[in-house]
């Protein structure tokens, strides 16, 4: 079957996009950075269990409201073996790195220091359960780190390529303190994106890029660089509000922005799939943000679902990126 991603790319990059071909993953890669707390809390005081993440993404991706279903390896290996993906329109893609700074251990303090590279996919085991995956990096302004992440990336691509996989790239902010003006942090990561990938013929290049929304003006930037050949893409962040979750989709779309690949907005939701449906109508201006938070606390509501904040409440924008 021809995937939905496969469609949507090939019009992005004919310069015919519309609202209808923005392409939504679910991130459900948590595993290789929060581990055990990664499905969620189950509300008995713990954490719902492996059984339960895998049963989230098998139904996401049933659903066909998304494009690509993002995991690690290992809940690869285990959808495809049930061929959950067999005959769907929706692309399975799983994490091919896993540098430190996505370590998220409780008690830890490993996102405290510049991003190391490091990996615990093998691509050769990786490539009969899929031919698409993420590789991550962040830059720290620090010389040492930058190279040691740029050079890892450059030894990648060649793995890649040999194995025939093909890629999209993340870059996260940094989580600390890296001696640039949070104002001008956007522009610097867009300039490092730029230069990471000035050099990378097209066989070699990224799908397209996942990056944090720093604001609608580097967005923007980022965006009118290349169109056509540099496909930006937005990632979720933590949970926030429902109006947060729509508000960060409609404005990334509405700055030049052509992908989200939300983890935790969608993971955590009281009712992820009508989350994202919502979403999907957000970007296509069929709802207002207000009116899809609206819609969404009635099908909470219809569905004996209690909500985790209430209207008011979940009607408020607390990104910061997102007020301004």
């Amino acid at each position: 079957m021809m995937k939905t991603l496969d469609k949507k790319l090939r019009r992005i990059r004919a310069g015919k996009y519309t609202p209808q071909d923005f392409i939504i993953a679910d991130a459900k890669d948590g595993d290789m950075a929060f581990g055990v707390t990664c499905p969620g809390p189950s509300g008995k005081n713990g954490w719902h269990s492996r059984a339960h993440y895998l049963n989230a993404m098998e139904e996401m991706t049933q659903s066909g409201l998304v494009d690509i279903m993002l995991m690690s390896a290992s809940s690869a290996e285990r959808l495809k073996k049930k061929a959950v993906f067999h005959k769907s329109p929706v692309t399975p893609a799983v994490r091919f790195n896993d540098t430190t700074d996505i370590w998220n251990a409780r008690g830890s303090h490993y996102r405290k220091s510049p991003s190391e590279p490091f990996a615990s996919a093998d691509l050769n085991a990786v490539k009969p359960l899929c031919n698409l995956g993420l590789y991550s990096m962040t830059f720290s302004n620090n010389l040492e780190a930058d190279k040691a992440s740029l050079e890892a990336y450059r030894l990648f691509r060649l793995r890649a390529r040999d194995a025939g996989l093909k890629h999209f790239l993340e870059i996260f902010n940094p989580a600390f303190n890296i001696g640039i003006k949070e104002s001008d942090l956007g522009h610097y990561i867009n300039d490092m994106i730029i230069k990471a990938l000035a050099g990378v013929t097209e066989a070699d290049s990224p799908q397209f890029l996942k990056i944090q929304f720093n604001g609608a003006k580097p967005m923007q930037e980022l965006a009118d660089y290349d169109p056509e050949g540099l496909i930006a893409g937005i990632l979720g962040g933590a949970a926030g509000t429902t109006r947060d979750t729509f508000e960060l989709a409609l404005q990334a779309e509405q700055s030049g922005a052509r992908v989200a690949l939300f983890g935790r907005k969608i993971n955590l939701a009281e009712a992820p799939l009508k989350l994202v449906e919502l979403m999907r109508k957000t970007v296509e201006q069929k709802l207002t943000t207000t009116e899809a938070v609206r819609e969404y606390h009635e099908h909470l509501k219809a569905c004996a679902i209690k909500p985790q904040r209430g209207l008011k409440k979940d009607l408020t924008i607390t990104d910061v990126a997102l007020k301004n």
